[in-house]
């Protein structure tokens, strides 16, 4: 199982040239059964990341493009109504996939990104009064861009909650942008990628996620990088016990792609800015992207022992 996990890395970093930890941490959220938040520019990856995991893992894959007038029946489906039978007919939407990109989600309504909520949280749909399972595993991958804002709707701050982790791909350096240049194009590479790990060896990693032990000392490390948030006057609010138990959640699967079966406080910094920037704000700007700076502030005030 360790060979198909660096198998599964190494075939995407060869798609996404040098964003290795980048895509460790995606791997992370997806074992950790988190939802990934991305935000950058365009043309920096980020569909192409969501299509190389889908292919590496063999999961089914739906892309759905956030618009103005989307409708919460274009994300979940609709029932149509069947003239030969006389009943109506349910038509599952692309929510139905286990990878879905839910593409520039921050320019669609509140109204549709809210039916969202339920998915991520609860791995179901409520469509009409009938409660309809999704398929196991589901991995979320959401988009947007932060710069350009005209004609997008922010999302609310328990939207955000429900992303395990949001990551930003950020500039290839030189030499990997060499690559990009001289080497095949990204959408001709996709469709040439092999599934490596099947769906009953993803469920059995997900599973030994929890297992992995953290010990009283690494736990009171925890604990005290939230309570930190809490009770200084820089942090517009704390984090909530939501946010402390994805911390320790993602902490445990970087230690799993580690190949220990232990979380050291290294395992938690590793995966701190990526789970807790985006619930952090500055007190001075609680409506601004202050949560980098509180981070370090976290990596360099709190003790780790």
């Amino acid at each position: 199982m360790r060979t198909k996990l660096d198998a599964c890395l190494d075939s995407v970093n060869q798609v996404l040239l040098g964003k290795e930890a980048q895509v460790r941490l995606a791997l992370t959220c997806l074992l950790a059964r988190g939802h990934l938040l991305i935000e950058d520019l365009p043309g920096m990856g980020k569909t192409t990341l969501s299509h190389a995991l889908a292919r590496v893992l063999g999961l089914s894959f739906q892309r759905i493009q956030f618009t103005s007038d989307l409708l919460p029946g274009d994300i979940l489906g609709t029932s149509v109504f069947d003239k030969d039978s006389g009943q109506f007919v349910f038509h599952p939407g692309p929510i139905f996939a286990e990878l879905v990109l839910a593409d520039e989600i921050n320019r669609a309504t509140p109204k549709s990104q809210s039916a969202l909520l339920e998915a991520m949280e609860e791995g179901q749909v409520t469509i009409e009064g009938a409660t309809r399972p999704l398929p196991e595993p589901f991995f979320v991958i959401a988009t947007q861009n932060p710069v350009s804002s005209g004609g997008t709707f922010a999302l609310p701050e328990s939207q955000l909650d429900r992303f395990l982790m949001r990551l930003s791909l950020g500039y290839p350096a030189q030499a990997a942008e060499r690559a990009l240049l001289l080497g095949d194009a990204r959408r001709d590479l996709l469709p040439r990628m092999e599934s490596i790990l099947d769906h009953a060896e993803l469920a059995r990693l997900q599973a030994q996620v929890p297992k992995v032990r953290a010990s009283d000392a690494l736990i009171d490390y925890v604990l005290r990088l939230v309570e930190a948030t809490r009770g200084q006057p820089q942090f517009a609010w704390g984090l909530s016990p939501r946010a402390s138990l994805a911390l320790l959640a993602a902490a445990r699967a970087w230690a799993l792609l580690a190949e220990r079966d232990y979380v050291i406080p290294e395992d938690v910094q590793a995966v701190l800015p990526s789970v807790v920037g985006h619930r952090l704000r500055e007190r001075a700007d609680p409506t601004g992207h202050g949560g980098g700076s509180l981070v370090q502030w976290l990596l360099r005030e709190v003790p780790a022992l």
